[in-house]
């Protein structure tokens, strides 16, 4: 770990005055991803600003009638906020599924956003990779790859997003509140992460500078018919193969209106809008379930160890989605 500065501010201004004294800052809360990469030297900021003293700590009504998540708000809180969980479940069943309850109570939902996508090869500095040094070449591609994505790669990058938090707020159709340099602005959730492209070592459209301040979640009624599944190699404090993010509306047996989103198989959460307008008037089944699969896994393509996916994903989503239908008792 490379030496490093520090200091901790109490407003956005100050946070984002700091940004322009040093060569390399970097903004600071729970620290549970930046400080594993600075450990292994795959960031080294010369100037860390703790913003854990602004005040964007709240969950609270949001203006349109939905709810409101503070950006430093811990991952913990949030899952057992009891607005959260009474309003969204979904939310909170995802990110009781993901890291560990110590690194829950440290993670803010801010930084869970900001998370690195997962490679091997992009902690280890001792081979070439895309995110880390633009141009060096992708050891994933023709590497062992089992973990990696199958959809929206690029030939410059395999990488998957790690977050469970994020793949419930894209079913949600969540929105991001940002300040920074050019003043406050609202980014939709599908639009706040990149697919890698030619840039991969960009993980979202955040200009340089910007913070995070909020989460919001929009006024919609999934209570009833909900299920994040996770599929992963161990039981706990795994990252997903793959993990299904599924709400409904239903009817007499049919879906009203759904939700789908996919985690651990891209760069960015995987939504299809395609599939929720394909479920949408049909009857909760088995047949509905796999022609949504289809369409929203178009495109996968495996790399050799994670072919398998391709067929895992298919299976997670119509399971998750016939237990989300109240077909079967979830799990």
């Amino acid at each position: 770990m490379n030496k490093f500065t520090f200091v901790r501010v109490d407003s956005p201004d100050a946070a984002i005055a700091e940004l322009d004294e040093h060569y390399s800052p970097k903004f600071i809360a729970g620290g549970t991803n930046l400080l594993d990469l600075m450990k292994e030297n795959v960031e080294c900021p010369d100037h860390l600003i703790d913003i854990n003293h602004l005040a964007f700590n709240k969950i609270e009504d949001s203006p349109g009638g939905g709810l409101r998540l503070g950006a430093l708000v811990t991952n913990a809180d949030t899952a057992w906020n009891q607005e959260v969980e009474k309003r969204y479940p979904l939310l909170s069943q995802a990110i009781l599924a993901g890291a560990s309850p110590q690194l829950r109570n440290m993670a803010t939902n801010g930084g869970n956003l900001m998370q690195r996508t997962r490679c091997y090869y992009f902690y280890d500095t001792a081979t070439p990779c895309n995110k880390r040094e633009p141009g060096s070449g992708c050891s994933a591609i023709g590497g062992y790859n089992r973990i990696l994505g199958i959809l929206g790669t690029s030939e410059q990058c395999i990488a998957t997003h790690p977050s469970d938090m994020c793949v419930a707020l894209a079913a949600l159709g969540a929105t991001v509140n940002v300040t920074g340099k050019n003043g406050n602005r609202i980014i939709p959730f599908a639009d706040f992460h990149r697919l890698p492209g030619d840039r991969p070592d960009l993980d979202n459209t955040l200009d340089a500078g910007d913070i995070v301040t909020s989460i919001d979640l929009p006024n919609e009624d999934f209570t009833s018919y909900y299920k994040y599944l996770k599929i992963r190699d161990r039981a706990s404090y795994a990252f997903a193969l793959v993990s299904v993010a599924a709400a409904l509306k239903m009817e007499d047996g049919k879906i009203k209106e759904a939700r789908l989103a996919l985690g651990g198989v891209a760069h960015k959460p995987w939504r299809s809008n395609e599939a929720e307008v394909l479920l949408a008037g049909n009857t909760a089944n088995k047949d509905s379930f796999e022609k949504a699969a289809d369409v929203i896994l178009q495109g996968a393509k495996g790399y050799g160890d994670n072919t398998f996916k391709i067929e895992l994903a298919k299976r997670a989503i119509v399971r998750a989605l016939t237990e989300a239908a109240g077909l079967e008792e979830q799990a």
